[in-house]
This record gives structure tokens, C-alpha cells and sequence, in this order.
């Protein structure tokens, strides 16, 4: 093998290694965040409309069934106070207000306006903790919290309770659902290559020649491009040096 052969099987093996692995040095860049919207476009969407601003509805991947449970159980025992909306004291829209405003989310502060925001669920069998209940006509909503239970704020003289849905199917007006049902599947790791595959481009790139009995360990590189007569001088030491140094760095790939 010529030096001007082995130069090109070393710049093969470079360009296979940007390939694989990225140039060196370097680490891919992060995917661009969406631009957070504004708490109102968020509450736009949710009531079917589009976001005042045209921009994507950013943070609703951590919005949640359970995280909205999570948030309406830390007012159990806040007095009900009829257009109260904080820890002092609430109504029912109140409470669903409040726990939205929890999570950075502007809603709509009325029973009237909140029974349409997110998607109806067709029937109790499938709702799911977190999604919203309309009761009473459209007058009354609480929150499921799962198994058949609700949190909400009832009635003068009465504190924001966890109980049992006193009501069957034809006593609910809707169901709504506002958490995302699903989050978005994490991206594919990155497949390392097999060490045989390693094995075979540097085989390629060396053009079959030199490899000797070793496979592909330094002493048998080293000592088959010697055989090629590169061995004995600067430039063949130089070329041997820097073909290890890729081999390494493809065979540390294939372990990873």
C-alpha cells in the first residue's frame, strides 16, 4: 500500500467516524424549545380556539391527570366561599381556577366557560384523574381524582372535599379532559455499530491489505503496514499512528 493509498483509507475512516459518532470534539445540538406561549393562548386552545399570538402551546407536557389531583388535594379544607378563589376561600370554579393557575395556566373563571375547555370524555367509564365534571345543569364543576372520587368546593358551609361522585351517568353533563392523554415518545438511543462491522470498514478502508494474523490489533496493523513498506519511514510511522488512533476511536464506539 502506497502512502498516497493509505492517506485516502485514513481520510474513509474520518469521514465514516463523522458519520457515526459526530465531528470530534463536538456534541449535537439540543432541539430547538417551542417558543412558550402566554398563559391566555393557553386557555385559547384549551376552549378549541387558536393561540391569539399563532405561536405553538408550550408547557403542556407537564400538565398532567395526576399533577392536577395533586394540586386541587392542597386546598382540602379551604371553606367554600361563593366567588372565592384562593387558599382563604373558593367556589367550585374557583378551585378549578386556582389549580390551573398552579401550573401556570390561565382558565376561564366561570362554570359556563370552563365546561368547554379541553376534549369531552363520552362516558365515567372512561374517565381518567384530573379530568373535569359538570353536574347540577352546567351550574356545579369538581375534579376526578380516580376510583369513583371527586374533589371539589360543594356548597356554602361546607370546606373543598375529596368524596364520593354522588351523581350517576345521567346526572353528568360532561366530562372534559384537559391534560394531554399522552406525552411524546422519548427519541431513539443511537445505535452503536458492531465490532464486526468495525472489523470489516477497516478492512475495507485498507484495501483487504495488511491486517495480518492480529486482526485488528495494533501490533498486526502496525507490522502489515509495514510489510507495505510504510513501516520504515517518518511518513509510514505518521500514517501508522493515525490509523490506530481512528481504529481506537471506532472499536471505543462499538463498546459504547
Amino acid at each position: 500500500m502506497s502512502v498516497t493509498e493509505a492517506i485516502a483509507s485514513i481520510q474513509q475512516i474520518e469521514s465514516r467516524l463523522q458519520q457515526l459518532f459526530g465531528p470530534q470534539g463536538t456534541t449535537a445540538a439540543p432541539p430547538a424549545s417551542t417558543t412558550p406561549a402566554s398563559a391566555a393562548d393557553f386557555a385559547r386552545v384549551l376552549g378549541g380556539q387558536a393561540p391569539a399570538t399563532g405561536t405553538p402551546v408550550a408547557g403542556s407536557g407537564q400538565l398532567t391527570g395526576d399533577s392536577i389531583v395533586a394540586a386541587a388535594k392542597k386546598y382540602l379544607g379551604v371553606p367554600y366561599v361563593f366567588a372565592g378563589e384562593d387558599a382563604s376561600g373558593m367556589d367550585c370554579s374557583g378551585l378549578v381556577q386556582r389549580v390551573f393557575a398552579d401550573h401556570g395556566i390561565d382558565v376561564p373563571r366561570l362554570v359556563r366557560d370552563q365546561k368547554n375547555l379541553g376534549t369531552e370524555v363520552p362516558s365515567l367509564a372512561e374517565a381518567r384523574p384530573g379530568d373535569l365534571i359538570v353536574t347540577g345543569g352546567g351550574g356545579h364543576i369538581s375534579i376526578y381524582a380516580g376510583d369513583g372520587m371527586v374533589i371539589h368546593a360543594p356548597y356554602p358551609g361546607r370546606t373543598v372535599s375529596l368524596q364520593k361522585l354522588w351523581v350517576g351517568e345521567d346526572g353528568i353533563d360532561t366530562i372534559r379532559r384537559i391534560a394531554p392523554t399522552q406525552s411524546a415518545p422519548p427519541a431513539p438511543a443511537p445505535i452503536a455499530p458492531a465490532a464486526t462491522d468495525v472489523t470489516a470498514l477497516l478492512a475495507s478502508a485498507l484495501g483487504g491489505s495488511g491486517l495480518g494474523g492480529s486482526g485488528l490489533g495494533g501490533a498486526g496493523l502496525s507490522a502489515g503496514l509495514g510489510g507495505a513498506g510504510l513501516g520504515g519511514s517518518a511518513a509510514g510511522a505518521g500514517t501508522i499512528a493515525r490509523l490506530l488512533v481512528a481504529q481506537s476511536a471506532l472499536l471505543a464506539g462499538a463498546r459504547s
